[in-house]
């Protein structure tokens, strides 16, 4: 069991009025003692008796809330504490439970639950200033994705860590939002470009044709890229410089960011490591929702 000052971290400042601190510790006194509760909050036991003697009843509404309240939390702990409002929802409704956004959102603030943090995904490792051929840019002209192995989508991700950068070059495919091959080093170089490829090609077997869209970096452009793509018979396609993504998001390498690397500080690149291939391997492949088709 979660220790209370884990799951009230933060919630006291949030919940303003007392009435608001005993309605929380009323939700949660079946997990945890009433006098611990109490001291977390900064409110008396008395006093919490006192307004549970004092408040009415609560209507089929507000029991209904309750129920929904618990599977809010649920999933949004099963989620690493990563889902907002629209994908609870979604997972809400295969559960067969079906309840409008506005009133999840609504629990969800009541009870301090919140998605992943936003903020600006800006590209740091392109290093576009090379003498290596550009492959043309056909991805805007082209039909969508209508299934997996049609498109595949490389990026290559820098993770701070205490002893130094860390480097994950990860490989997309873009009707499924599932990552296909990954790799990480400490270099940002072709040969970690590979190894995300050559991942990517043993466990999908891919079609000949597969378009195969990647920004202008180095890793790329590079000859022994090029051959690999050629070999394997994928079509290469590049970003153009102002739109390096073409619609073509990078998804996994924006949440993994903000879903991950953001919400920690690593000591070192082995901990990021063991994190990141705990993310892909056991969550963001196998769990997460998607805003694609599976």
């Amino acid at each position: 069991m979660r220790e209370p000052r884990d799951v009230l971290k933060n919630v006291g400042h949030s919940l303003r009025t007392i009435p608001e601190r005993y309605a929380r510790i009323d939700a949660l006194q079946l997990d945890y003692a009433i006098l611990t509760l109490c001291a977390n909050l900064e409110v008396s036991p008395s006093g919490y008796y006192d307004w549970q003697k004092r408040r009415p009843a609560p209507g089929p509404r507000a029991v209904e809330n309750q129920t929904l309240a618990q599977q809010i939390e649920a999933v949004h702990v099963q989620s690493r504490q990563t889902y907002g409002s629209p994908r609870i929802v979604d997972t809400l409704r295969k559960q067969g439970c079906r309840h409008g956004r506005k009133r999840i959102a609504r629990l969800m603030k009541a009870g301090s639950l919140y998605g992943r943090p936003q903020g600006r995904y800006r590209v740091r490792t392109t290093d576009r200033h090379h003498d290596q051929p550009i492959a043309p840019n056909r991805l805007a002209p082209a039909p969508k994705a209508t299934g997996t192995n049609q498109l595949w989508v490389a990026d290559i991700t820098y993770i701070p860590t205490r002893e130094g950068w860390l480097y994950l070059a990860a490989i997309l495919d873009h009707y499924s939002r599932k990552i296909v091959g990954w790799a990480m080093s400490e270099r940002s170089d072709t040969r970690l470009a590979l190894t995300a490829l050559d991942k990517a090609l043993l466990h999908r077997k891919p079609p000949a044709h597969l378009r195969f869209h990647s920004d202008r970096g180095i890793q790329y452009a590079s000859a022994d890229y090029r051959r690999a793509l050629s070999q394997a018979g994928l079509v290469a396609l590049m970003s153009r410089q102002g739109n390096c993504y073409d619609n073509a998001t990078m998804e996994s390498s924006c949440t993994l960011k903000l879903e991950l690397i953001y919400r920690h500080n690593f000591a070192t690149r082995a901990q990021a490591h063991s994190r990141i291939f705990d993310y892909i391997e056991t969550f963001y492949n196998r769990q997460r929702t998607h805003s694609a088709s599976k």
